[in-house]
């Protein structure tokens, strides 16, 4: 499960960083690895509010004469617009009672009644109307009266809420979100169901496209940098091994550096050499050769192209092969252990979280000292926010591969994250300590840096987690999502959005398919205002997404910003900016 990106829990206190405090573009603190917090806390209920949502009519429903008709003989004196107070008056009362019928007819009576010079008081019958139909499930009518509220006014938060949540009804995404949108604008994010509404609908319409999108797109190979970087979390699989003593020509073994000839006429050790010349594209045609062949390396054939099709982005291709391989009982034990951690990884990718379990434990028990078992299952125990039980892997891991700095590095992470999510200042500096530890004896491990500097930045020690990323960048200076940690990092420190941005656009140059540096810059044009130039971004990480559920979660950031100009040309609203 060799990540790109920083690890995230699935639960906890803050809201993932593809939700709304992403989307609307509001000023907030940018956090290494872009993760944004949310509190939840701050939206408080009122009157005439459940949660925050808008249930009532606006206006008195004091009691007024003439209860069972429309006039009575006092209104004759009274001016157009009270007679139409009146009304809606009596209408609220009937609301309050449960009598919408009723209710509608005399807010029917309102809006006939009131003069069309009075706008504010116009467009506040109609939302009242929309407040009654709604209680009918009347949507088509909810969404038309609270049209005519909000071309009265342009603001009216009720009307153009409850027009939202009856466009959502009528599976009408698109605009029910440009409402809500501009709802959470002029709430200025106080309000947490207007906010619960948009997370919704982007994440309906983030899957929606992404299911279309990604079953039709041209496969595309990762970098030569971030293969490389996925194949050295693994130390007990036999596929990503160098070429063996006996797979080469007498010649070649004396001739170190140079690339292997392949001995025999075999699809898969031709793939093999590939991989030693870095010329992935011809990996897959050449393990096809070798299946189709009934080959003598078949097994790892299997799993070599399930692997790069895992890095194209084709889980349909890969599990085919993962399941035969998994099946081979007479398979080498190393492979099918192999195989059963890739599909597990496979299936959190797909949000199976159970099925994932399963794997990784299966994997367990067929190969009990395979420490790359226990190292992945550590990181997906960590997505599941099961803190201590990566702790537990990782031990594991260590103790059957005790050079092994990676492991070492991310189990400081989860001590880490347990004390600080737990909120144990003298455990965060334990976890703290035993950064400094692996550093010292694994100075070579760029990733034990890194965890470390996001670490430093979780404290506000931003001098020193900038020396933390030097350090990366010393040892791995094509890894390009260090940079983009370390433009973050040089936004939350110094709010320095010059020298942020020239070092993601450095991480672009290094990679071009860098998707995280794609996403994240998008991210910050949201927040600077420039949303044609984040929409560009974004969609340039769509298309390079490795799987269905990242692409929904860049849809869903692209439609927010392309909602954001939308209510920006209707109503003029714009969040505050960087």
């Amino acid at each position: 499960m060799a990540a790109s990106k920083p690890v995230e829990p699935q639960s906890g206190s803050s809201l993932p960083r593809w939700q709304l405090a992403l989307l609307i573009g509001t000023p907030i603190v940018l956090g290494v690895g872009a993760v944004y917090l949310w509190n939840r806390s701050k939206t408080k209920d009122s009157p005439g509010k459940r949660n925050g949502e808008r249930t009532t009519p606006e206006g008195s429903a004091s009691p007024v004469q003439g209860q069972d008709g429309f006039h009575s003989p006092q209104d004759k004196g009274l001016s157009p617009l009270d007679r139409a107070q009146g009304a809606k008056n009596k209408g609220n009362k009937y609301f309050k009672a449960g009598k919408y019928e009723q209710a509608i007819q005399c807010y029917t009576e309102a809006i006939g009644l009131c003069p069309r010079d009075n706008q504010t008081d116009l467009s506040t019958f109609y939302q009242n109307r929309a407040a009654a139909y709604e209680q009918q499930m009347m949507w088509t009518e909810v969404v038309q009266d609270c049209t005519q509220a909000v071309e009265m006014n342009p603001r009216y938060i009720k009307a153009l809420f409850r027009r939202a949540k009856a466009l959502e009804r009528l599976d009408n995404k698109k605009e029910c979100l440009e409402d809500v949108t501009a709802v959470c604008i002029l709430e200025a994010f106080q309000n947490q169901q207007s906010m619960l509404l948009a997370d919704k609908v982007l994440k309906l319409l983030g899957k929606e496209k992404a299911k279309d999108k990604y079953k039709n797109r041209d496969p595309l190979m990762p970098s030569p940098q971030f293969i490389k970087s996925y194949f050295s979390s693994f130390t007990d699989d036999i596929i990503s091994q160098p070429l063996q003593k006996g797979e080469k020509k007498d010649e070649d073994k004396d001739n170190e550096g140079e690339a292997a000839e392949v001995t025999e006429s075999s699809g898969y050790l031709k793939a093999k050499q590939y991989m030693e010349e870095e010329n992935y594209d011809k990996i897959i045609s050449e393990c096809t050769k070798e299946v189709e062949s009934g080959g003598r390396y078949t097994a790892e054939a299997l799993l070599l192209r399930a692997t790069f099709y895992l890095l194209i982005g084709n889980a349909t291709g890969a599990q085919p092969d993962l399941d035969r391989v998994i099946n081979m009982e007479d398979a080498n034990i190393k492979l099918r252990a192999n195989a059963l951690i890739k599909r597990g990884s496979m299936y959190m990718q797909q949000q199976q979280p159970m099925m994932s379990t399963q794997d990784f434990n299966m994997a367990a028990e067929i190969d009990t000292r395979n420490a790359d078992v226990y190292h992945h299952r550590g990181q997906l125990k960590i997505l599941l926010d099961q803190v201590e039980e990566a702790v537990g892997d990782f031990d594991e891991c260590i103790l059957l591969r005790p050079d092994s700095a990676l492991a070492q590095a991310q189990k400081c992470f989860a001590l880490y994250r347990q004390a600080y999510t737990g909120n144990s200042q003298s455990q965060v500096q334990t976890a703290m300590d035993g950064f400094e530890d692996v550093i010292r004896r694994f100075p070579k491990c760029a990733e034990g840096y890194a965890l470390y500097a996001q670490a430093l930045t979780d404290q506000q020690q931003f001098g020193k987690a900038d020396q933390m990323y030097n350090k990366c960048i010393d040892l791995e200076p094509d890894n390009a999502t260090t940079y983009v940690h370390k433009g973050l990092l040089q936004l939350q420190w110094k709010q320095d959005l010059d020298l942020g941005l020239d070092l993601i656009s450095k991480a672009i140059e290094i990679d071009n398919k860098c998707d995280f540096a794609y996403e994240t810059m998008g991210t910050i044009e949201v927040q600077r205002g420039n949303l044609d130039k984040a929409i560009d971004m974004f969609n340039k990480a769509i298309n390079l997404a490795k799987s269905e559920m990242e692409m929904a979660h860049l849809y869903s950031l692209c439609d927010a910003a392309y909602a954001q100009t939308e209510v920006a040309r209707k109503y003029g609203l714009k969040p505050p900016t960087l």
